[in-house]
């Protein structure tokens, strides 16, 4: 369980099938202490496929490639103005 918030954060479960509910890609997990199922998003657990853009807390990274792109501009810009302008 990877979830931030998730009372069950850290804890390991075995998966008892997996589903899609809702469209959500879902996994039923087997509580063995007290021999109960439960339903939890995959992407909460670290069976999820990993999303570069996507944090644990499950929002979305603030930079897309244009903005990144204008990062680089910028450094560089900076880095040439400390530089007194000159070029190594």
């Amino acid at each position: 369980m990877r979830h931030p918030f998730h009372p069950r954060r850290g804890q390991r479960f075995p998966v008892l099938k997996a589903r899609y509910v809702a469209g959500v890609d879902t996994l039923i997990l087997q509580d063995d202490g007290e021999r109960l199922s439960f339903a939890i998003a995959r992407e909460w657990t670290d069976l999820a496929v990993p999303n570069p853009c996507q944090r644990v807390d499950g929002s979305t990274a603030r930079l897309d490639l244009g903005s990144l792109c204008d990062l680089v501009a910028l450094l560089e810009i900076l880095t040439a103005r400390s530089c007194g302008g000159l070029v190594k």
